[in-house]
């Protein structure tokens, strides 16, 4: 169960007389649907970081994107939600949760129309951009607001509730561009797979507003302007290079953009520490907590293998083995099938094994992943749908089981006045493992494929993701032994 402690803040909190908020069980209509919006915010995320997946071919050959725009497809849709995660956490410390949630979904949405329409690579990957903004400010009043309303009987059945919708969204999102790819509505190809988004933002714009309550951080201080600057520039000083540099043939300037991101964000920690006596953007005090610390850790580590291994997957899937989008989406629902087991065992746990579930979860990944390896291997070009089944259901069985727990458990200790920026700091760090993760494509898949349409070379790159991919899943499991084991370590 959580701890005590997160009941122990003062938390300013507005709320309509039909939101009786604390406790799931006593929630009337009006708190259920405030709850069922904020999912369905962390859903339009999470569906639009992969929803391009298995569009990727069709957007090639409809806009001329190369493999480096393939790849910024996703990167430029990451990189602004790791660079303003925690500057959006504080903001809505500072200036309502809800307020700032609704701020971001319309962003979204109309950068959801934006790439609907676009006509170039360009147009779409600035559109893409234009996202991640929005989400960088939605995304952590979710966490924060879960936190904050749920008392703590109740909280690790609404953070199982929220790891159903990550394990949905992380695959509905592919099967969703699979099937609307394929069926070309009105003549459209992939575009509806970002119109689609423009009716559900104006749902949870007008129901949000309506059913969300308000919660703020009593005498909040300013955000710290100086830190924003200094983390911005150190994470897009480290990222772009490791996308850019395996396509440029790693000039000097690629190791220079390198050690400058290395240094700024020396300074950015720095400056941090020289704030904490003064509202900085990084609490540091809460990294004292080891299953924060390590907790962010391995959600980290969650990000690096998914940017590494679903942009990949889908290129095997439709190059490597010339799947159609609609058969790659199918194999996408496969995972998904597992993911949703995974999830449900978690939601029905209520917390009570503690760190043991994500770590079997873990290893459950991790062994899927070697069986797909070796299957890949003995099947080539010939391996079918039918014949990946086992290992697919069982690697979306195992993250089934990783990201409710997982975000459960690492913000667990956390006070209520530091709920907007340890959420926040949590987000940004899966959001940052998904952009370096894909940035690193460059060098373990691209690296191979070179760009080729050669189903044999994309097999063989595909084979060596996995085997990054085995060793992520390693060290996320070793980084949950931070958390703690038993329930009971957790109160008091």
């Amino acid at each position: 169960m959580p701890s005590p402690a997160l009941d122990d803040e003062p938390q300013q909190t507005t709320s309509h007389p039909d939101h009786p908020t604390p406790g799931l069980s006593k929630m009337g209509l009006a708190a259920w649907i405030a709850l069922l919006v904020l999912l369905g915010a962390e859903l339009m995320d999470l569906m639009d970081q992969s929803v391009v997946l298995t569009a990727l071919p069709a957007i090639q050959e409809s806009t001329g994107a190369g493999p480096a725009a393939v790849q910024w497809l996703t990167t430029g849709y990451s990189l602004p939600i790791a660079v303003g995660l925690i500057t959006g956490g504080r903001l809505g410390d500072l200036f309502g949760r809800r307020r700032i949630l609704l701020v971001g979904a319309a962003v979204f949405t109309t950068a959801s129309l934006l790439c609907g329409l676009a006509a170039g690579p360009g147009v779409l990957i600035g559109a893409r951009a234009l996202q991640g903004v929005g989400v960088a400010v939605m995304i952590p009043q979710i966490l924060a607001t879960l936190h904050v309303t749920f008392d703590r009987q109740n909280r690790s059945k609404v953070f199982g509730l929220y790891g159903v919708i990550m394990s949905l969204g992380n695959v509905l999102g592919p099967v969703m561009g699979g099937l609307l790819t394929e069926a070309d509505l009105f003549g459209l190809s992939w575009r509806p797979i970002f119109l689609v988004n423009v009716p559900v933002g104006l749902a949870v714009l007008l129901l949000g507003r309506r059913f969300i309550p308000e919660s703020t951080v009593p005498k909040a201080a300013r955000p710290d302007l100086t830190g924003m600057l200094l983390s911005a520039l150190a994470i897009v000083l480290i990222v772009f290079p490791l996308s850019e540099g395996h396509l440029h043939h790693w000039p000097l300037w690629c190791f220079a953009l390198l050690a400058a991101g290395l240094l700024t964000l020396g300074a950015f920690l720095r400056h941090q520490r020289r704030k904490q006596d003064n509202a900085p953007l990084v609490p540091l005090s809460l990294f004292r907590g080891r299953q924060f610390s390590g907790g962010t850790a391995a959600q980290l580590a969650h990000g690096l293998l998914c940017g590494l291994f679903f942009m990949t997957w889908t290129l095997y899937l439709q190059r490597g083995l010339g799947m159609s989008p609609f058969h790659a989406a199918l194999a996408f629902v496969l995972l998904s099938v597992g993911e949703l087991a995974g999830a449900t065992i978690t939601t029905k746990s209520g917390g009570r094994y503690a760190r043991r579930l994500p770590q079997a979860g873990a290893l459950v990944t991790l062994a899927a992943m070697v069986a797909y390896a070796f299957r890949i291997d003995a099947g080539q070009g010939g391996l079918t749908l039918p014949a990946m089944t086992a290992p697919v259901v069982l690697i979306g069985f195992g993250l089934g089981m990783v990201s409710g727990p997982l975000a459960d458990l690492s913000l667990a200790r956390v006070p209520h006045g530091n709920a907007g920026a340890a959420s926040g700091l949590f987000n940004t760090a899966i959001h940052l493992g998904i952009a370096l993760g894909t940035a690193l494509t460059a060098l373990v898949f691209f690296a191979t494929t070179g760009g080729s349409p050669d189903a044999g070379l994309h097999r063989d790159a595909f084979v060596t993701v996995l085997w990054w991919v085995s060793g992520l899943l390693a060290l996320m499991w070793a980084l949950m032994f931070f958390l703690p084991k038993h329930t009971e370590n957790r109160a008091g």
